[in-house]
């Protein structure tokens, strides 16, 4: 197990790649997490470059295919810092970014804590617990050379690939109402047309996702906390951006968000 001193080292260093813009092979010997216990304590670590309270988290690798492309076997956790949030229809800068690519996503804001317990959280405890639902946009990126083998601890102790995340007005439909599993999401963007994507391709379903989240969580000795929001995971397949584009997401009834990339 790393000691706790280690992963505030591995963490200061992920941190001085995600502020240069910069990226590395693997973290060193001695540094390098194991498990993803390892990871997120080293993920932990990355609160001490925040002097603002935890924004809230997202969910990378909710699809077979995107589990595939990263290696991983399952979703990982990643804390989003209230530094990397921006308003609706800001241009985000991509200089640095080497994923490139933006993604269409539910996010939930939570109404109470959800803290950590023996018993698994059910779906239908989790949505009661939440506030609102939101359409909301995530640019992710890596602080490794190749994030396709860097292994699940390793994403999980640089927050799952977080980088920019975008938040929408909170839907005035009745959300709870929907299956959001069947609910259909496009995005388009001028230079690339439309992009489809559908709730069920966030782990069967985004509210499965936020529960996922809720006991991965829990199971860390983490609590879920009122106003932190969860995104959960991409349900258009990765849209590759450039600077001068412009994305708008249209979720139905659930509302619109759009973005625009700067170099």
């Amino acid at each position: 197990m790393l000691e706790p001193a280690r992963a505030q080292e591995a963490a200061d260093l992920v941190w001085r790649h995600w502020r240069d813009g910069s990226a590395m092979a693997a973290l060193p010997d001695g540094l390098r997490p194991e498990t993803r216990a390892e990871g997120y304590a080293v993920q932990a670590g990355l609160m001490r470059h925040t002097a603002a309270p935890l924004f809230g988290w997202k969910i990378a690798a909710t699809s077979v295919a995107g589990q595939r492309h990263i290696g991983v076997d399952g979703p990982l956790a990643g804390r989003i810092l209230a530094e990397r949030v921006h308003a609706a229809d800001a241009e985000i800068p991509l200089a640095g970014n080497r994923m490139l690519v933006a993604e269409l996503e539910f996010a939930f804001r939570m109404a109470r804590d959800l803290p950590p317990r023996a018993a698994a959280y059910g779906e239908a405890e989790v949505l009661d617990a939440v506030a609102t639902l939101h359409p909301a946009i995530e640019v992710p990126d890596s602080r490794f050379e190749r994030f396709e083998t860097a292994g699940a601890a390793q994403l999980i102790a640089e927050a799952a690939c977080a980088r920019d995340f975008v938040l929408g007005e909170a839907t005035t439909a009745d959300w709870r109402a929907l299956d959001l599993a069947a609910h259909r999401v496009t995005g388009t963007m001028p230079r690339t047309g439309t992009h489809p994507g559908l709730g069920s391709n966030v782990l069967g379903d985004p509210r499965i996702a936020l529960t996922w989240l809720v006991n991965e969580l829990s199971g860390q000795g983490v609590t879920l906390g009122a106003g932190q929001v969860v995104t959960t995971g991409t349900c258009v397949v990765p849209i590759a951006i450039r600077p001068g584009d412009r994305l708008h997401g249209d979720f139905g009834v659930l509302g619109s968000i759009g973005v625009a990339f700067g170099g």
